[in-house]
């Protein structure tokens, strides 16, 4: 039987934990914290990024995160503490998901840049 979309997106909720803004503002700003927006670059031009943050769109993550290959980026490390947010949390659960298939351990979802913006988080355009 098929699943939908949203059943995919449920399962990796409970797969990767989640984090706090409180908790990721923390953590930020550290050599072993990656913080990654997996939204496309339209949705950035909106409303800007996370401070610090790295854009890596969900269709190219695997690709960036994968060091056997070309299209790796060495900001990707699995000795980082890899923190993910997207719109609304799907994506970046899917993509926390796909890293730690790929055997990244320390994934944590932030979920939405916009209850990132409502916590006070700082923002960069």
């Amino acid at each position: 039987m098929s699943k939908s979309i949203m059943e995919f997106v449920a399962a990796a909720k409970q797969a990767v934990p989640a984090i706090s803004p409180a908790e990721a503002t923390a953590m930020m700003g550290r050599d072993d914290v990656l913080v990654v927006d997996v939204r496309d670059l339209p949705e950035l031009a909106d409303g800007g990024k996370i401070k610090g943050a790295i854009q890596v769109s969900r269709g190219m993550l695997d690709f960036r995160a994968d060091e056997t290959i070309p299209y790796h980026n060495p900001a990707f490390s699995k000795d980082k503490t890899i923190i993910l947010y997207c719109a609304s949390g799907g994506r970046s659960a899917l993509g926390g998901k796909a890293l730690m298939d790929l055997g990244y351990t320390k994934v944590r979802n932030l979920g939405a840049f916009k209850d990132w913006v409502a916590a006070g988080g700082a923002v960069e355009k």
